[in-house]
């Protein structure tokens, strides 16, 4: 699930890869109309604070109510106008910082936006959610990806980065290394303005912002225990679904090495046979064995 590249033709562009682990965490506040709701709630029954989220369900804090306008510290302020706003918009994340309220959107190429859930945000461009959401936070999700392949000591390549949760994940599950690439500026933007997704900016994660389908055929062969691939869906990568690109992810994989691989559920046919199918028999054409769907999570698990 990761971004789509930011236009069509982008893959014929050359972009060189970057490299950063610098932490760059915003100093702000996060408000979904549920918490704006539960603030103007607050003061219409005259409460003198609220119990409110103000990092998008990390944690929780207690905040001063005075007449129309929550405390938030000693300068930043909200009032009611601007809770009503944020309260309008079910689908929208706002992000305070120095007193400039901001949806955390882009409409520069497509739409790009982060979505509130009741965890972690899900990334949405041009109307197609980027994660699992159905019955699990996408937080959770990519967390169950990477537990099918990533084990203690593991180096791993994690090809669409995204909001990081994949690279995150593994990194929690006792990575050593990852190495996590993305493509889209637009998507790294809203990235660094996600509280969930800071921890990807700290030690053992090395960002690369680069497209993949190059910078992976420059890696030395075998030189990772396992692959997160998660590509964006099949119209806009249609590359990285690909036997060429599945014969680098087994080249670069070590003897042993394993796969997860996201294809989503586009309910695409081809010839009769199933989208998912299709994309098996070229992970085995490409060498992989143990070639398993797992339903649940909308992928494929392969073994080199």
């Amino acid at each position: 699930m990761k971004s789509p590249m930011p236009e069509k033709n982008s893959k014929k562009l050359s972009i060189p890869p970057r490299t950063s682990n610098i932490k760059e965490a915003p100093n702000g506040y996060w408000f979904s109309a549920v918490t704006a709701r539960q603030v103007i709630e607050a003061m219409d029954r005259g409460e003198p604070h609220v119990d409110i989220s103000i990092d998008l369900n990390l944690s929780q804090g207690r905040f001063a109510i005075s007449g129309d306008e929550l405390i938030l510290d000693g300068d930043e302020r909200l009032g009611r106008v601007d809770l009503r706003q944020i309260e309008s918009k079910e689908s929208r994340i706002f992000f305070l910082e120095d007193g400039r309220l901001e949806v955390l959107e882009d409409r520069t190429h497509g739409y790009y936006k982060l979505v509130p859930t009741d965890q972690a945000p899900l990334l949405e461009i041009s109307g197609i959610k980027m994660h699992i959401a159905k019955g699990v936070n996408p937080f959770e999700s990519a967390g169950q990806m990477a537990a099918q392949v990533v084990r203690k000591g593991a180096r791993v390549l994690d090809t669409c980065s995204g909001l990081g949760y994949a690279a995150s994940a593994a990194l929690k599950l006792g990575a050593r290394e990852v190495i996590s690439v993305e493509l889209s500026e637009t998507v790294m933007a809203l990235r660094r303005k996600n509280p969930w997704s800071q921890r990807i900016f700290g030690p053992g994660i090395q960002l690369v912002h680069a497209d993949v389908d190059d910078y992976i055929r420059d890696l030395p062969a075998q030189s990772f225990d396992a692959v997160i691939h998660d590509p964006p869906r099949f119209s806009l990568a249609g590359e990285l679904y690909g036997e060429s690109f599945y014969r680098e992810l087994y080249r670069v994989l070590k003897r042993r090495g394993s796969l997860f691989h996201y294809t989503g559920n586009p309910q695409l046919l081809k010839r009769g046979s199933g989208f998912v199918d299709q994309a098996a028999k070229r992970l085995k054409l490409a060498g992989f064995t143990k070639v398993e769907k797992v339903s649940e999570l909308m992928g494929i698990k392969a073994k080199k």
